[in-house]
C-alpha cells in the first residue's frame, strides 16, 4: 500500500537516506531526474513549499520508492499493490511499471496539470466522517447544480467520504451531510478539487505523457483506484491512470480487492505515515498490516 497527497512532512526520508545506501541512491537518482533538489525540500523544507502539489506527489513517490528499495529483496512472493491516488504511480514503480525515476517525472507532472486546473477553475474538498458512503453520494447528487458540481471523490472506508467540487456545491453538500447525521464535515486546504469532473483540464496532458512513457506489465497486480480492480498491463494500466484524475478513489473496493487477490496475507505500507493501514483495518477487519515510513521501522521489519 502506497501513500498518497497529505503524508507529506518535513524531514521525510531523511533518516533512510542516512542509513540506507539504497535509499539515499533513489534521492539521488528523483534529484536528477527532476532536475531541482527535492530530497533536500523533503528534509528541510520550507513546510508550504512541500505542500505545493507538483512537490508533494513525487516527495511522495520517493519516500515510498526509497522503503521499497531497502526491503524489495527481503519481501516473499506479492499478491497485489495498491496506492492512494498518487500512491498508484508508487505501486507501479514498486511492480517495475514503471522506473522509480520514471514515476517521479509523471507525478510531478501531474501535480503541475491538477494545479493548474485548479487555478482555472478553483474547488474546495472536504473529509465528511461518519456518515455511510452512499448516503454521502446521494447527498452530493442532491447538491450539484446550475451553479455547480460535487462528487464523493475518495470512498476511503465505509465511514469515510471525500467530496471534491466547486465551492459552492460543496459547501451545500456539507450541510446535506450534517443534516443526514454525520458526525464532521471537515475542510481540506487543497489547491483543486482533485478526483471529480473540475480536473478534465488536466486529462489531456497527462494522457499525452503516459502516452509518451513505455509501460511494462506489472511484476504482480496493482489494483486501480479508478476500477477498484486488478491491473495486469501496462497498457491497462496507462487508461486506468487517466481515468484516475476525473473519477473516485474507490479506496474500500482496492482494499477488498486486495485482500482476495492475497487471501491471508500481510499488507506493507510503504512510504510516510500510516494512514492506509488505520484504513485497512475499517475496510478487512483482522488484517494485518504494518507501516514502513522511517528507518527504525525498516531495520525493525528486516531484523
Amino acid at each position: 500500500m502506497c501513500p498518497g497527497q497529505g503524508a507529506q512532512r518535513v524531514g521525510m526520508g531523511r533518516d533512510l537516506a542516512e542509513r540506507f545506501p539504497a535509499a539515499r541512491d533513489i534521492f539521488g537518482a528523483i534529484d536528477e531526474m527532476l532536475g531541482v533538489a527535492l530530497s533536500r525540500l523533503m528534509w528541510s523544507g520550507p513546510e508550504d513549499e512541500l505542500t505545493l502539489t507538483h512537490n508533494a506527489q513525487p516527495a511522495i513517490l520517493a519516500h515510498s520508492a526509497a522503503v521499497w528499495t531497502v526491503i524489495e529483496k527481503h519481501v516473499g512472493p506479492i499478491g497485489a499493490g495498491a496506492g492512494h491516488s498518487l500512491g498508484e504511480y508508487s505501486a507501479h514503480a514498486a511492480a517495475g511499471t514503471l522506473s522509480p525515476t520514471q514515476a517521479a517525472a509523471l507525478v510531478r507532472l501531474r501535480g503541475e496539470l491538477m494545479l493548474a486546473a485548479g487555478q482555472a477553475r478553483p474547488g474546495a474538498m472536504a473529509a465528511v466522517l461518519g456518515l455511510a458512503t452512499e448516503q454521502v453520494d446521494r447527498v452530493c447528487n442532491e447538491a450539484s447544480g446550475s451553479d455547480g458540481v460535487v462528487v464523493a471523490a475518495n470512498l476511503n472506508a465505509p465511514d469515510q467520504t471525500v467530496i471534491s467540487g466547486d465551492p459552492v456545491a460543496v459547501a451545500r453538500a456539507g450541510e446535506g451531510c450534517r443534516a443526514r447525521g454525520a458526525k464532521r464535515v471537515v475542510p481540506l486546504k487543497v489547491s483543486g478539487a482533485f478526483h471529480s469532473p473540475l480536473m478534465a483540464a488536466a486529462v489531456d496532458g497527462l494522457h499525452d505523457a503516459l502516452t509518451g512513457v513505455e509501460f511494462a506489465d506489472p511484476a504482480f497486480p496493482i489494483v486501480a483506484n479508478a476500477s477498484g480492480e486488478a491491473v495486469r498491463t501496462g497498457v491497462d494500466a496507462k487508461r486506468l491512470l487517466v481515468d484516475q484524475l476525473t473519477a473516485p478513489v474507490r479506496w474500500v473496493e482496492c482494499m477488498r480487492t486486495a485482500a482476495t487477490l492475497a487471501p491471508g496475507a500481510r499488507f506493507l505500507e510503504i512510504g510516510p505515515g500510516n494512514v492506509l493501514t488505520g484504513l485497512l483495518r475499517r475496510i478487512v477487519p483482522g488484517a494485518t498490516s504494518v507501516a514502513l515510513g522511517t528507518a527504525d521501522e525498516v531495520e525493525s521489519f528486516l531484523t
